[in-house]
């Protein structure tokens, strides 16, 4: 019986410019972004310029975390305690918890079997609470039809907030994630597509917004030290009205990042010929269903999804724990209880969820798995062969009591 050896949650390492780049900060010390010597110019206004260009947005914001990102682009676009903002249903909850964290409240979408927001429900559910904000998820690297869904929120007047932490290097029709909405936020964290162990960005084409994002960062009276921002003049009739809301990047997460930035397009190359061997070996396992990816999607796959619907919890519990024996790390959205990172949307009662039947018919057979580039093509192929194997294992049994199989020394 064929057993998977490899670590799930182990990353690469940090390049060796990054490493010299950190260790160069951390010699001078300067590690506040605002704190340089003479002629200086801070690795984060670097950070900042540089991650701009290759989104192509014309301001950008580097922030403490992905959620930091959001609660901020939520308070630049005036969000108050009371008011309604619509979401994905299918999500992590860093993003009800940036709703939430400003006293605003959450309220969740239906999602598609192909795990990409409901648009139909949206605009149902844009009727019903009177949202005008949208924060979008493109969880776990899905993205929506995004001329569709812009088409339906300008007609609704929806603003839209796109949350790319699983989408940096994605594109929908050629036009990269987060250029569809009014502001964008990215993740950092060690998990997402470039690892500063946490940190986050926040990008517009806004002058406004941007000017309101900076000083709610904590810049202070140092907007003019940034080089992705609009100029000083657009700061002058805000930046006392605006509160200090701190969640700066340094300059240590910075210099880690920098040399990240041209990584990503191979990045997403090495994780999409991964996704693509996985799905070669799932396709056709009867009883599991793979997630499409249309034509107009460029994808960044640093997770796999896959469906095992109508199955009862017992038997997928049983799947789960048997992959898990064979060295196979499997998340299921639709445990009882979260567990470590995977929860959802019922999880979060100070949310208020309403029930969403169709979101529950997906969550309820939806494994995911994670895709580290520390995997190669080899352990991609295993992998699936292994949960091929067991789902066949699994879906024949009659005694689902054994919740793991044994394994040889």
């Amino acid at each position: 019986m064929e057993r998977f050896t490899g670590s799930f949650t182990q990353q690469e390492p940090i390049p060796e410019a990054g490493i010299e780049a950190a260790i160069a900060v951390l010699r001078h010390g300067r590690l506040h972004r605002y704190n340089t010597a003479p002629g200086e110019i801070a690795e984060t206004a670097l950070l900042e310029e540089e991650f701009a260009a290759y989104t192509g947005a014309k301001f950008c914001l580097a922030v403490a975390s992905g959620g930091y990102a959001m609660g901020c682009a939520l308070r630049a676009l005036g969000v108050v305690a009371g008011q309604p903002v619509l979401t994905n249903a299918f999500t992590l909850a860093p993003v009800p918890g940036a709703i939430a964290a400003l006293g605003a409240r959450p309220v969740f979408v239906e999602t598609t079997a192909n795990l990409t927001i409901d648009l139909d429900n949206l605009a149902e559910m844009a009727a019903k609470s009177g949202s005008k904000i949208l924060m979008l998820s493109h969880m776990r690297g899905h993205l929506a039809d995004m001329h569709a869904l812009m088409a339906l929120c300008n007609r609704l007047g929806i603003k839209v907030v796109e949350d790319c932490a699983h989408t940096m290097g994605a594109a929908w029709d050629g036009i990269p994630s987060g250029r569809f909405g009014v502001m964008a936020c990215y993740s950092t964290q060690t998990y997402k597509h470039m690892n500063s162990g946490e940190g986050g960005f926040l990008t517009t084409d806004d002058p406004q917004l941007a000017a309101r994002a900076v000083l709610l960062s904590g810049s202070y009276m140092l907007y003019p030290r940034h080089r992705a921002a609009p100029p000083p003049e657009v700061f002058e009739t805000i930046r006392l009205d605006v509160p200090n809301v701190s969640g700066r990047m340094d300059n240590l997460r910075a210099a880690i990042l920098r040399p990240q930035i041209a990584m990503l397009d191979d990045r997403r190359a090495r994780w999409n010929a991964l996704y693509q061997v996985m799905e070669q070996g799932l396709a056709g396992t009867e009883g599991l269903v793979l997630t499409s990816r249309p034509a107009a999607e460029t994808y960044v796959a640093s997770s796999f999804q896959f469906l095992l619907p109508d199955w009862s919890a017992d038997r997928v519990r049983a799947f789960v724990a048997r992959c898990a024996a064979r060295g196979v790390e499997l998340k299921w959205f639709g445990a009882p209880e979260p567990v470590a990172f995977t929860s959802r949307y019922e999880h979060w009662r100070y949310a208020d969820p309403q029930p969403l039947p169709q979101t529950d018919r997906v969550l309820a057979g939806l494994i995911d798995m994670r895709l580290p580039l520390t995997f190669g093509l080899t352990d991609a192929a295993l992998i699936a062969r292994i949960i091929r194997d067991e789902v066949g294992q699994v879906a024949q049994a009659n005694d689902l009591t054994v919740e793991a199989v044994p394994l040889a020394d």
